[in-house]
């Protein structure tokens, strides 16, 4: 059992800690502010190849592995979670679909140009009326000829409106017994016909990244473009919620190391009673919890993503990861919070963005009540994992880096 990383990862992560740091935090505390993503984010991950870091060569990406994948979340979140969101719905939720689930012709029209960044992709599953139960969707999609006209709506797509390509789950068959055999996957383009997207604002956290809704009026979607087969699609979605919880779960590792390390740096140069706030033992409580709990978040992660590199299926895992890690990062949060003091209510200070941060991930792709749900089905024997048509596959060097 070998927990160093590669030269390979740790030139990929020192490249994404030097572009967040450098290029995104000096402003991001104008853009958190203003509720805008910054205008040069996604440019700038598309030139420098993070858009793509973990898809192989042959389909436009970088040809790391998938460790390298959570990696680059933990430092992306680090420095703002609006930054990791990019990597989660277009790499995640996305792009990760289409190398699992797309043909051949699929992968070089839409997956090589989502990895090389010039087009991005986003993921519409929730709906206003279905979030933790997605069999409960309105969307539908009729099947005309050589198109499938679909209607519905999504929200709290996150870049809704600056996405080129929305993977979208609609019914096909809403008499389905059972429901979810019912839904199939499409890959629907932002300059469709009937298609519109708007922004939402005045979220609590999340406040310099791109949220927002789509709505299908009629879009009549190629045939090509469906993702899967007729009725996979539930599969489809479970499949990419996988790969979505494990960038999210890397990224509350990187939020819970923010609130270590500022609150380190705070208790080493605050000083109350005469000597530095590091010194009393309630404080040294505080950095020791936040050190297990970031050690602990980060070692659940590394598994889920060598278990992905080898190939074996990790629902489970990454799903327990993601619990742990976006719990620990509110209260890693809150923790930050209370060695600032009343610094710490106030935006002078990163702390108070990291609860705001922490708190949404909690919640979406599989609230943690859902997690729980999840882990407790596999210990008491209710859930076991069935082999899907087309599994993600396992990391091959040769493969990954051949250009063809």
């Amino acid at each position: 059992m070998d927990f160093s990383l590669s030269e390979e990862h740790v030139m990929a992560q020192q490249m994404v800690r030097d572009f967040a740091q450098r290029e995104i935090y000096p402003t991001l505390k104008e853009w958190d502010r203003k509720q805008q993503p910054h205008p040069r984010v996604l440019p700038r991950m598309a030139e420098l190849g993070i858009l793509g870091i973990n898809i192989p060569v042959r389909y436009g990406g970088q040809g790391f592995d998938y460790l390298t994948l959570a990696l680059v979340c933990e430092e992306l979140e680090r420095v703002d979670t609006s930054l990791r969101v990019v990597m989660s719905v277009h790499m995640g939720l996305n792009s990760m679909a289409l190398l699992q689930w797309g043909t051949e012709e699929q992968k070089q029209r839409l997956l090589v140009p989502q990895a090389r960044g010039e087009k991005i992709g986003a993921f519409g599953l929730t709906e206003p009326d279905a979030g933790s139960d997605p069999v409960s969707m309105h969307a539908t999609a009729r099947r005309e000829g050589d198109v499938y006209v679909l209607n519905g709506e999504k929200m709290w797509i996150s870049l809704a409106t600056k996405a080129d390509h929305i993977l979208v789950f609609a019914k096909t068959d809403p008499a389905a017994q059972p429901a979810h055999k019912g839904i199939t996957a499409f890959m629907i383009t932002s300059d469709m016909k009937g298609v519109s997207t708007g922004d939402i604002h005045g979220k609590l956290g999340v406040r310099a990244g791109s949220t927002g809704w789509v709505a299908m009026q009629d879009v009549e979607v190629p045939a090509e473009n469906r993702i899967g087969e007729e009725g996979e699609g539930f599969y489809i979605a479970m499949s990419c919620l996988d790969n979505g919880r494990y960038t999210v779960g890397a990224g509350a590792v990187g939020l819970i190391r923010a609130c270590l390390e500022d609150s380190i740096k705070y208790s080493l140069e605050r000083r109350t009673f005469g000597k530095p706030i590091a010194e009393h033992q309630l404080i040294k409580q505080k950095i020791a919890y936040m050190q297990q709990w970031y050690d602990a978040a980060r070692l659940l992660i590394l598994r889920a993503g060598w278990m992905k590199n080898e190939g074996q299926r990790n629902t489970r895992e990454t799903a327990v990861a993601k619990w742990f890690a976006t719990d620990m990062s509110v209260k890693a949060a809150l923790e930050a919070i209370q060695v600032h003091g009343a610094y710490g209510f106030s935006d002078e200070y990163d702390v108070e963005r990291y609860l705001r941060n922490a708190k949404g991930a909690v919640i979406y792709e599989g609230a943690s009540e859902i997690q729980q749900l999840i882990q407790a089905d596999y210990a008491l024997g209710f859930r076991e994992d069935r082999p899907l048509r087309c599994e993600l596959p396992a990391y091959d060097v040769d493969f990954w880096q051949e250009e063809e």
